[in-house]
């Protein structure tokens, strides 16, 4: 391996627009944004990219311009929608960056390229902790996105961008899973694609000194499109987030003996776990304890068909969060989704889903895990006085 290291009682308008994090999560995740070392205003200064971008993370983790605390203004250039669309490309663009450097330096996750045998053309990778191949009794927790700009420690762009690194990062999940002891893996399934022409053009934009702004957000423009398949070289075992995630299923998450793994899946990410559990059938249903589905795009009748043993599994094994008005947990099934419970994620925007509903899956895993421990031990034939006489006489 190459390693380079609620409340029933919840109002209407705060359900469905959350404005803040849940202070009794928040006061479980060690948060440092601000931090020199860490400072993401810091990062944008290596960039060369300062008068794009005068923005940092307070210590709320809200992005906010440094001289007028204001949020992020989508319309920087007046009513230029192509320009501005450039610049805000060119914001994900850092943000991705960024966040790579907080999975490494703030929950010291290693990064992993993938396929582990080649190391002369692009690769992908992912982000674990140190022990999550090696402790043993822990359970492993495994991060899916939903498809998009999304990389690893991203659940939403946006959310980062206008709600803060607690909705859209992955980091407080990441956070409160080591905190609980559990060892994570951070998926990165969207990352498939890559154009050596435009790789070279980003870089050389982040070395040069702002002459043409305009220019630049071209350049940044057209390194993103990168992830077109006709533009794009597609990078080996993760051409799709489907071959994404099956390799680093069957190179590292399969081969993690005597621990528990459990899934955060958002989005699309249900439709590729769903992919997992029918491609890896026995090893997925034996290895996997709890699956937490948010918002997810999955469709058990067209992926799973009428295989009943798959159909039970989820049944027990699966429970889902979507975008509702109702307060969070509170019963949400609909016609199409009655597969396994389904509840309200407390929240009506599907970008915000995963942090609304994140203390409610924490506290899901655990029953889960309690519920598996006692079923485990239950099956063990229980030695007394009475079974002893019945042995001795038969």
């Amino acid at each position: 391996m190459e390693v380079e290291l609620t409340d029933g009682n919840v109002k209407k308008e705060s359900v469905s627009r959350p404005n803040r994090f849940p202070p009794e999560l928040a006061a479980s995740v060690k948060w440092l944004p601000v931090t020199q070392e860490l400072s993401f205003q810091k990062f944008i200064e290596q960039s060369d990219l300062l008068e794009e971008f005068k923005y940092d993370f307070n210590e709320k983790a809200e992005l906010r311009h440094t001289e007028t605390q204001s949020p992020f203004v989508f319309n920087y250039y007046e009513n230029v929608l192509e320009r501005n669309s450039k610049r805000y490309q060119a914001l994900g663009r850092l943000l991705e960056q960024y966040i790579y450097e907080l999975l490494e330096k703030l929950c010291k996750l290693q990064k992993v390229y993938i396929p582990q045998e080649v190391d002369k053309e692009p690769r992908s990778f992912f982000f674990m902790s140190e022990g999550a191949l090696t402790n043993h009794h822990s359970v492993v927790l495994v991060l899916l996105q939903d498809q998009g700009v999304f990389r690893a420690g991203q659940w939403s762009q946006q959310a980062i961008i206008h709600h803060g690194l607690h909705h859209g990062s992955q980091i407080p999940c990441i956070q409160m899973a080591l905190q609980a002891h559990y060892d994570v893996i951070v998926l990165n399934p969207n990352d498939n694609f890559v154009d050596l022409k435009m790789e070279k053009e980003w870089k050389g934009l982040l070395k040069q000194s702002i002459e043409s702004p305009s220019l630049k957000m071209a350049q940044a423009e057209s390194f993103l499109s990168f992830q077109h398949p006709l533009q794009g070289l597609p990078k080996r075992c993760s051409h799709t987030p489907e071959e994404h995630v099956a390799y680093v299923w069957d190179h590292f998450i399969s081969r993690t003996e005597g621990k528990d793994v459990a899934f955060i899946v958002h989005g699309y990410g249900g439709l590729v776990f769903m992919d997992l559990l029918v491609r890896r059938k026995w090893e997925v249903m034996s290895k996997v304890y709890a699956v937490a589905l948010i918002d997810s795009d999955h469709h058990v009748g067209h992926q799973l068909g009428s295989d009943g043993q798959l159909l039970a599994w989820i049944k027990h094994h699966c429970r889902e969060w979507v975008t509702s008005p109702k307060p969070l947990d509170k019963l949400a099934a609909t016609v199409l989704k009655k597969e396994f419970p389904v509840v309200s994620a407390g929240t009506e925007k599907h970008s915000l889903a995963p942090s609304s509903s994140l203390q409610s899956i924490f506290k899901y895993f655990k029953k889960a895990l309690k519920a598996k421990t006692t079923i485990t031990f239950s099956q063990v034939p229980i030695e007394t006085r009475s079974s002893t006489k019945r042995k001795q006489s038969a």
